[in-house]
This record gives C-alpha cells, structure tokens and sequence, in this order.
C-alpha cells in the first residue's frame, strides 16, 4: 500500500511575522499509525525538500508519544527534509493520500493548482482523501466530478471557530475553516474543542484537530485494508 502525504511548503503567519508550517503531531500520529501497518508512505510538499515547522507544534504542551517517537527518529527527519515537488507526484502511483494540517496549508495548499488537480484525480479514482485539522482548507476550491465542490452534501468536520479563537488566530487567518466548510455546503460537525472527532463520508476522511489525527489515519488504514 502506497500513501502520499501532502505538506505546506508556506512559513508566514500572515502578516504578524511570526512562523507557521506545519504541524508535527498531525503529521507524525498519521504517519506512524500507517507505517507500522506496513504502508508505504511518500512525503511532498509544493516547494518539494524541507516543509516549514510550526514553532507552536514544537512547544512543550503540544508534544505527544507521536512528536517524542518523531523527534528520536533521524530517519523520519531526513526523509521529511527531501519531500518531493507536488507537481512532480501523480494520483495513479498511490493508494489514498492524507493532509496533515497546521495554518501553513490555509495559504498555499488551498490555492495550489497541482493540489487541487490531485485531490481531483484522486476522487476521481475512488482512493481515499483524508485532512485533519486546518488541512480540510484543502478542500475549498476542489470539485468534484459533477462540478459541484467536493465536500458539497458531504459530512465533515475540521478546526472549529471556537479553537482558532483559543490560539487567537481568528483575525489572521485568510478564513476560518468551519465557515469554510459549511460555505461550501460541507455537512459539518463538531464536538468539543481539543478533543478527538473523526468524519469519514465514504472515501472522505476529515478530522478536526490535533487530537484527531490518529483516528484519521486509523481511519484511512481501514479503507485501504478492505
């Protein structure tokens, strides 16, 4: 089983100056519950080498045993450091592909022609989608087969507006993924902030924070063991 992993390349807060990216529990929960089960996973970004880290996620209250097993693994960290241009992965070669979130992805994945085209060719295909967290953001201009957006009728989930409020990002964000969702005409649930709520509408994996980024892979896994 081959999954891709699709990371921001994007490292500005918007116009705070402080640094965004991606962030690592969302990427390494996922990655170690599909790589365990065997999954072969690939990791590309749109700038391709090294994806920014968001400095938040490195904070001693976000680590989890996901980021603790990441940061002890020279292995992981240079693959991560050698991702793959986007434009350079096609949806043929794999499986399912998963969005770990982070702001990051609110900027440059949910304008990226060559991500768009991909979650398109992979719906398309009938391989899994899966996002947690900001990730779901990736969503907003993709449509699917009947020119309708993707999530349209769709039951999702994705980082709600209370959370943004939390991390008092509210006023820096190009938009607010719960709105988002539901603009769209996305199905969207919620349940209460930080804790783990997992969605999966047929092929349609979305999660809604941090703490529901294992679940989306596990998730995902399920699909791809059927």
């Amino acid at each position: 089983m081959n999954v891709l992993f699709v990371l921001t390349s994007h490292s500005e807060l918007g116009d705070t100056g402080k640094k965004t990216g991606f962030w690592v529990e969302e990427f390494a929960a996922p990655y170690y519950v599909l790589a365990d089960a065997g999954v072969n996973v690939t990791l590309a970004s749109p700038a391709g080498g090294a994806p920014p880290v968001d400095p938040s996620s490195e904070a001693p209250g976000a680590q989890t045993e996901a980021t603790d097993r990441y940061n002890g693994d020279q292995e992981l960290q240079n693959k991560l450091m050698n991702t793959t241009k986007l434009s350079q992965v096609k949806a043929d070669d794999f499986d399912a592909v998963f969005y770990p979130g982070g702001h990051g992805p609110l900027w440059d994945l949910t304008n990226s022609e060559d991500s768009i085209n991909l979650i398109e060719s992979f719906a398309r295909q009938q391989k899994p989608v899966a996002a947690v967290c900001h990730a779901p953001a990736v969503f907003a201009k993709v449509k699917g087969q009947d020119g309708q957006p993707l999530v349209k009728g769709k039951n999702v989930t994705g980082f709600t507006n209370s959370e943004e409020e939390a991390v008092k990002l509210t006023d820096v964000v190009p938009f607010l993924v719960e709105e988002k969702l539901q603009e769209l005409g996305g199905n969207y649930s919620k349940v209460a902030d930080w804790q783990p709520h997992v969605v999966r509408d047929g092929l349609l994996i979305t999660g809604q924070n941090p703490a529901s980024s294992a679940g989306v892979a596990e998730e995902l896994l399920k699909l791809l063991q059927k």
